[in-house]
C-alpha cells in the first residue's frame, strides 16, 4: 500500500470513528429524554423516529467503515500493531465498543415496543461508557503509541 493510500484510508478510519462515537453518545441522550418523557405519546413518537434513525442509519454505517477502514490498516499497512500490546488494549476496547453498540440497539428495541423499564438516570450513567473507553483508545494509540 502506498503512504498516500494509507493516509487517505487513516483518515477515513477517524472520520467513521468519530461519526460512531457521536452516534454512541447521542443515542443514549434520546433516551433519556425518551425514558423521562414516556407518559407524552407525542414527544415519544417522535424521538423514536430520531433514536431509529440515529442507530440504523449512521451507527451501523459509522461502525463498519470504522471496522473495515481499520482492518484494511491493520492488514495492509501496519501488521506489525498485533504485536504491540497497546494494540490489543485498543482491540478490547473496540471489543466492547460492538458490544455497547449492539446494547443499544436492544435498547432501542425495547422502547420501540413500549417496554423499556430503564430511566433516565440509568441512560444518563450508561452515556459515560463510551467516553470512558474513547479515553483508554486515545491514549493507547496516540500516547503510549509514540512512548514505546
Amino acid at each position: 500500500m502506498s503512504f498516500e493510500t494509507y493516509l487517505w484510508i487513516k483518515w477515513l478510519h477517524y472520520v467513521a470513528f468519530i461519526s460512531w462515537m457521536a452516534m454512541l453518545f447521542y443515542q443514549p441522550r434520546l433516551f433519556v429524554y425518551h425514558a423521562e418523557h414516556i407518559q407524552n405519546n407525542g414527544f415519544t413518537d417522535v424521538v423514536k423516529i430520531q433514536e431509529s434513525k440515529l442507530y440504523n442509519g449512521i451507527g451501523w454505517i459509522a461502525m463498519g467503515v470504522t471496522l473495515l477502514s481499520g482492518l484494511a490498516i491493520l492488514i495492509f499497512a501496519k501488521p506489525e500493531l498485533m504485536k504491540a500490546g497497546y494494540f490489543h488494549i485498543k482491540l478490547l476496547c473496540v471489543v466492547v465498543l460492538i458490544a455497547y453498540h449492539f446494547s443499544l440497539g436492544c435498547y432501542l428495541k425495547q422502547f420501540k415496543e413500549n417496554r423499556c423499564k430503564k430511566s433516565g438516570k440509568f441512560f444518563r450513567m450508561y452515556n459515560e461508557v463510551p467516553t470512558i473507553i474513547m479515553f483508554i483508545i486515545i491514549y493507547a494509540m496516540i500516547v503510549k503509541a509514540n512512548l514505546i
